[in-house]
Formats: C-alpha cells, structure tokens, sequence
C-alpha cells in the first residue's frame, strides 16, 4: 500500500478510530486509504496542532514480529532521509494493540490517480515527475537503502506541484542480504527480474521499476500485461520492454534510450543507481527540443487502468521460478549479451529516419549541395548559420570532459562555479549557462557549476540540553530534528536531551535527521493505592510526583466499599516518570440482588435456591434444631436486597 498522505479521503465505511486521540496526541480526522498491511489517516497533532498523516499497522498483524520490524524499520530508515522529496517521517510509537507512524501530510494525489485520469503524458511532463523521483531515490542510495516497491501509487504530486516519494515500508540497507526462500515481496508490474528470480535486490531495482514507470507515463500502459501475475512475471524475466516510440510513433529516440537503459534485464547494464539514472535523464533531456518535450500523446492511449496487480503482494517462489532465456545463435557466437543495449551501456544503432544505410554524405555537406543547387553561396549559408552553434551536453560530465565537449563544439570554457550537490557525484557538472542545446555563437563561453558532493556538516553537542533548544541547535546546524525517543536517566533532567543519533561530532551529510532519545527523569515506584478512598489515594499519588485521573467508569465490587480504589493503571510495583499519570477505577459498592424467600422450606432446597440467587448460606440450628429440616427464619427477609456474594443464615427448628 502507498503512504497515500493525501486528501483523496475514504468515508465509505465507518471506522472505529475515526475520532478517537491515539497515544493521548494525535486526533484522527478521517481515513485516507487502505491497505493490506496498514490504514492512513489524516490527523492533527494537539501538542503542535498540525495536520499530518498517521500510518496505523493493522491490529492483526501487530502480533506479528517481522511486521513490526519492518514498519519501525521504515520510521527509522526515512528519518535518516531529509530530503525534499521524500515524505518525512516525525514519530513512531504505540498504542495498545496499535502500531503507528506520524508522517508529512501532502494534499494532492498520486501519480496513478493522474494516469487514470489523463493515460500519457507528454514528455515533459513525464520527466518533470521522474527527476524529483530520482532524486529522492538517489538520497535513499547514497544513504545506503533500496525502496524496493516502487510505482505510481508511491509518488505524490502534491496540489502545489511538489514531487515526493513515499512508502519505505519495504526499504532495506543496500549492505543487506534480502534474498528469501519462498516468496518475493513487491509489486508485480514493477519487479526486476533479479527480483523475481532469487528476491536480491540492490538500487537497481529501484532504477529498473522507475524505467517501467518512465514508459507508463509516456505510454499511457503498463509495458507487460497478462492473466494472471504468473504471465507477468515470466515476461520480466524473458521480454524486453518495448521502446515507447512502438507505441507511441515519432516519441523521441532519446525517450526510448532511457526506457531501454533503465529496464535492461540485466541488471549489470543499467544504470548503478538512481544518481546514475538521473543524470542520465537529465543528460538525453538536453538533447530534445521544445517540440519533442512538447509533443501531445494520443488521447486514445488513456485507459482504465485495472489495480489488480499495483498492490504490494507476496508472490509464491513457485511463480517466479527462471526458464532459460532463448538465445540466438548468430549472438551467443558473436559474444552479443542476451539484453538488448542503449545508448547508456554501448552505442545503439542510429535511429531509422535520421539516415539511410549506406550514405556517407555528413549533415553540413547535404545542406551545402542544396543551397548550391538553389543558386545561393556556401558563404551566404555560413554568415546566415554557420557562425552559431549549439552548446553540447555538460550534465554528469567532468570538467575535463567538457572542455574536450566544448573544444569540439568551437566553444569556450567560460567561469567555473563550485555548489554542494546531494544527487550529482563530487567532480560532475550540475548546470551550465547557456545550457544545453541552447545556439550561441562560435568561440563563445560557456559557464558551468561542478559539484562539490554533499554538504557535511557535524552534529553539535546536545546532551543535557532542553528538547526545544537542542531542535534549535539542529536546524541552526543545517540539520532536522529526528524522532524523539524518552527514558528514564538518574543523571539528567526530564526534558533534556541525554543522547542523540549519529552522536555529536559525526560528519552527517547537511540536512540528515537526527534522532534524540530525552530523559523522563528518575523512576519512581508506583505506590499502591488500591482500597484507599480517592481523596487519600490523589494524595499519596501527589506526593510521589504522579498526576491522577479518574475513570469515567465505577466498577461494582464485594471487597471494595462504594468510593474506593478498585484497580489503578500502571499496577503498583512499576516505574513511572515524574508527571506521568495513574488512572484510578472507583468501586460502586456491591451489586445488590434481591434475597429469596426461603422460610419453611427444607435445609437443602433453601441452600439451593440462596446460593443459586449468589448468596452463600450459614445454618444456625441451635439446641432445638439439631434434628431437625425445616427453615424457620432468615437473617435477611425474603423480598428485600442484599450484596451479592454476602452470606444469609437461616434458622433451623
């Protein structure tokens, strides 16, 4: 399920949480959708009174340990990510029965909603959606994560255009050994065939779901349908996606490029990573004009698209069991790879219509001979076009690279800038000015900015610091404050900071999140106040350093007289913190029940109907009774009441 953080609300069933306060802090609104491991809410924070979305683990699988595990994993793992497209994580706890993130709530849709409604995009529109993606993914793998499950219903497009990817929940450290023995854990329509074949997995799955989605958004269809997820599967392990300009006819060879380079099913010809991708994406951008960008999908390509297979599922190994790939003699003897291969990995043969086999006329002498041939000089055609030029693609190269690019353009190398870069590799370019594709004239300059890498910053000193003045320091260090933790400390004060996570002094990249674990004080013992009237039991509470909260609910009770402690929450025996709260169940007095009449009847028939009513009996049978088996009085009368449980003597004669 995606962490739809949106306001696409659900009010078709009615839910048990909707109203309630969770954890004593976060009013629930509404629902937002439903999935199969978890429900999203939109709620409102009442300590900081902010509306966020609350991700709450079904109760059923609560029990389960590896569905903790993962949801606390997901808390931890995008706490770490301080990205701006990626949707930020602010707390995570229990509730009774109940598991629960706090998360950033983005109002919008997602970008399934988008290709329901409108099928393809234009290619511009497609890539604007894609380069936050990678972006956001590219963070995850510098930091050392894979998402794992990404799709449409994972990327928000908030209503004022900000692209954020969500769901971490299936996140794993890149460093970690994911394969499993019985099922693969993803989306079908957007598994790697590594994936599917032994469940590993490293960034570029990441990389081959975001090419499927890439060629979803300018398609306006998934590139493998099928059946049944079985006919999928096997067509990711056995079919190339198809370049989009077969659907889509005149799409733009460099589109295709990145589709083919992205999806490759090897997954050792693919990009390493989202960073990779994108300036990959950024770069075959570059190269396409306004008109390409631009250029409008047939409407006919929107469709209906059928979410039976865009939920995360457990996939039977038995599904994803290889077959051997088919192989083509003429390449198996020519040492071609079974993958098809892009422009990324080795040079692709050129587009069809951009030259006709065999012509060895270049592009400047065809233009010549026509101008001659119209009766106009070559001199005319070099003072009219001649003298501008194009400023070749910079992105991702090195600056030596692009003095060499330049040089063979009749350009110069102009300023030279330096910036920190959380997505582009230390040494590669970021921008240039003009950019890309943009005509100048000969021997003109072209500045460019080079990345530095991530800005590092260290993490200050925060322990025995106030909570509100160690966020402070954070976000005047070019931090975020992470999730805050609490407990108890014999040596700093409640509310202060005793540790935080990276510790102080580690090299973090500028804004990561850091994680603080707060003091709740000094335990105290909780005293026990069972049997004590309210007023004692406040005082003696009080005196202890715990607040006191009366249960709406009286409970009856034999033991307890009416006013009296029946129970109290936390029991006594634990620990608390100072300022926490003991809830306290007063007794009702006993349940009163009528007594029966029982006078006259025999010994045996008035004990059966007493203790049947919930009385015990007492025979009192004197001198005169020894013998004999008849009732001649009760100690309460018949048709009166009487606790229940409490004991009635009858007199025997």
């Amino acid at each position: 399920m995606s962490a739809r953080t949106l306001a696409c609300v659900d009010t078709t069933l009615q839910d048990p949480l909707v109203g309630q306060v969770l954890d004593g802090r976060y009013r629930i609104d509404a629902r937002i959708a439903v999935g199969g491991m978890a429900t999203v809410y939109r709620a409102v924070d009442t300590r900081l009174d902010r509306v966020l979305a609350l991700k709450v683990m079904h109760p059923a699988l609560a029990v389960d340990a590896s569905f903790v595990e993962r949801f606390i994993r997901e808390a931890k793992s995008v706490a770490r990510l301080a990205h701006p497209n990626v949707v930020q994580v602010f707390d995570q706890g229990t509730d009774g029965s109940y598991v629960y993130l706090a998360m950033e709530y983005v109002a919008g849709c997602t970008l399934r909603d988008v290709l329901r409604e409108r099928g393809a995009l234009q290619p511009r529109a497609a890539l604007d959606i894609l380069e936050p993606v990678l972006a956001a993914l590219g963070a995850a793998h510098r930091a050392g994560f894979v998402h794992r499950d990404m799709k449409p219903e994972n990327v928000l497009i908030g209503d004022d255009g900000r692209v954020k990817v969500a769901d971490f929940g299936l996140v794993r450290a890149v460093n970690t050994v994911t394969n499993t023995t019985g099922t693969v854990l993803g989306t079908v329509s957007y598994l790697a065939p590594e994936q599917i074949e032994d469940g590993t997995a490293d960034p570029r799955v990441d990389v081959y779901a975001c090419g499927v989605m890439l060629y979803e958004m300018l398609t306006g269809d998934k590139p493998h349908d099928g059946d049944s997820p079985a006919v999928i599967l096997y067509k990711h392990l056995h079919e190339d996606v198809p370049p989009p300009s077969a659907v889509v006819p005149g799409m733009a060879y460099e589109l295709d490029e990145m589709v083919a380079s992205a999806t490759a099913r090897t997954p050792q010809i693919r990009p390493h990573d989202a960073v990779a991708l994108l300036a990959q994406v950024r770069d075959g951008r570059g190269r396409l004009s306004e008109e390409q960008l631009d250029a409008v999908p047939p409407q006919a390509l929107a469709v209906d698209h059928d979410n039976g297979d865009d939920r995360t599922t457990v996939i039977p190994r038995a599904l994803t069991t290889p077959r051997p790939l088919p192989v083509n003699e003429d390449d198996e003897a020519s040492g071609a790879g079974l993958d098809r291969t892009s422009r990324f990995a080795s040079p692709p043969p050129p587009p069809p219509s951009r030259r006709r086999p065999g012509s060895r006329r270049g592009p400047a002498a065809i233009v010549v001979a026509v101008l001659l041939v119209l009766g106009i000089g070559a001199g005319v055609w070099y003072i009219n076009s001649g003298q501008f030029t194009e400023v070749p693609p910079l992105l991702a190269k090195t600056q030596e690279q692009a003095e060499d690019r330049l040089q063979d353009a009749g350009l110069e190398l102009g300023k030279v800038e330096h910036a920190y870069s959380d997505t582009v590799e230390r040494g590669q370019i970021i921008s240039s000015e003009p950019e890309a594709g943009e005509r100048i004239r000969g021997n003109d300059s072209v500045s460019i900015t080079v990345s530095d890498g991530p800005e590092t910053v260290r993490v200050p000193a925060l322990a025995g610091q106030k909570l509100d003045r160690a966020r402070a320091r954070l976000k005047e260090g070019g931090l975020e404050p992470g999730m805050v933790t609490r407990e108890f400390s014999e040596d700093v004060p409640r509310g202060s900071v005793v540790s935080a996570r990276p510790a102080d002094g580690t090299k973090v990249r500028s804004g990561t999140a850091v994680a603080l674990v707060v003091s709740k004080g000094s335990p105290i013992d909780i005293p026990d106040v069972t049997g004590s009237d309210e007023a004692d039991a406040r005082s003696e509470l009080a005196e202890a350093g715990l607040r006191v909260k009366i249960a709406t609910e009286r409970v009856n009770s034999s033991e307890y007289d009416k006013g009296q402690v029946v129970r109290q929450t936390p029991a006594s025996g634990g620990t608390a913190a100072e300022g926490d709260t003991v809830t306290l169940t007063l007794s009702k007095g006993p349940e009163m029940i009528e007594v029966p009449d029982v006078v006259g009847d025999s010994v045996d028939d008035a004990t059966r109907a007493l203790e049947g009513a919930g009385f015990q009996v007492d025979e009192d049978r004197g001198l005169l009774g020894l013998f004999g088996d008849e009732v001649k009085s009760q100690s309460v009368d018949g048709g009166a009441t009487a606790p229940k449980g409490s004991t009635i003597t009858i007199k025997i004669r």
